[in-house]
């Protein structure tokens, strides 16, 4: 069949290694991201993210689409670890219609002015109206560098680990570390193994390390199965369900994790 649009209209999806609620969950897509649909079969949708990542994710979660939601004219984008979306602007007379997690892209409608300048409305990606808080998002995002990356990695520190997460509603290991470096601009593979032989990152002894280096743990180079970001003075940041199940900060000396360390790499800056 033809490669169709879709958009997904859930705050986060779970993608799944075969059409079937029962299979194991791979990756996830947060609300507003553009996918390609590529099969379908009772009710479920094999599909593509946009970091080339396949899975099946159920038909309710989606819609389709003549052309992308938020890829050009006014976006607001989520620098919170959530966003409220509200049916208009108070946050008093109603639940929220929806809440998003970071990095959502939303259409934006209109800016009022005066007393109403705080909210910017926008349009959903099932085409209904809702309202967000200015503070809640940037209309400019940039590119971090090594500092500012790590001091955003901190904020999300305390949040659950969970298995084939992207969002902060969850991270696992690979989609954390992933979610730091999109933020320095650099769109690195979903799985760790795949990251770790990344062409875009170069191989750095474990003497030499620096802030900003990526850390691949394993039984071996070959059997990578966690990676966390360094983030200098002997410690590391990452999403692990080691003892606590929450993103954290560790230190290589620990014995856990000492013996398990078997490759750094350097993302190639451009």
């Amino acid at each position: 069949m033809a490669v169709l649009a879709a958009v997904v209209v859930r705050p986060v999806a779970n993608l799944h290694s075969r059409p079937s609620g029962e299979s194991d969950v791979v990756s996830q897509a947060i609300y507003g991201t553009n996918v390609a649909w590529l099969d379908e079969a009772g009710g479920w949708v094999r599909v593509k993210t946009p970091d080339d990542y396949t899975g099946w994710m159920a038909e309710m979660a989606l819609r389709r689409v003549q052309r992308p939601y938020a890829a050009s004219g006014r976006v607001a984008e989520v620098t919170g670890l959530f966003a409220n979306l509200y049916r208009e602007t108070d946050v008093t007379r109603h639940q929220p219609v929806l809440t998003v997690p970071f990095e959502t892209r939303l259409e934006v409608v209109a800016e009022p002015e005066q007393e109403e300048r705080r909210w910017i409305q926008v349009r959903l990606a099932d085409d209904q109206g809702a309202w967000v808080q200015r503070g809640d998002v940037t209309f400019e995002p940039k590119r971090l560098s090594i500092e500012e990356v790590i001091a955003l990695g901190k904020k999300f520190l305390g949040l659950p680990y969970l298995w084939g997460g992207t969002s902060s509603f969850g991270y696992d290991c690979s989609g954390f570390t992933q979610m730091l470096c999109r933020r320095r601009g650099f769109l690195i593979p979903r799985d760790s193994g795949p990251q770790a032989r990344w062409e875009g990152a170069a191989t750095v002894e474990k003497s030499a390390l620096q802030p900003g280096d990526l850390l691949y743990f394993g039984k071996s180079a070959e059997r990578i199965s966690h990676t966390g970001m360094y983030i200098g003075g002997g410690e590391f940041i990452h999403a692990t369900a080691h003892e606590r199940p929450v993103v954290q900060i560790s230190r290589l000396e620990e014995a856990h994790w000492s013996g398990l360390l078997v490759g750094v790499r350097r993302v190639k800056e451009r």
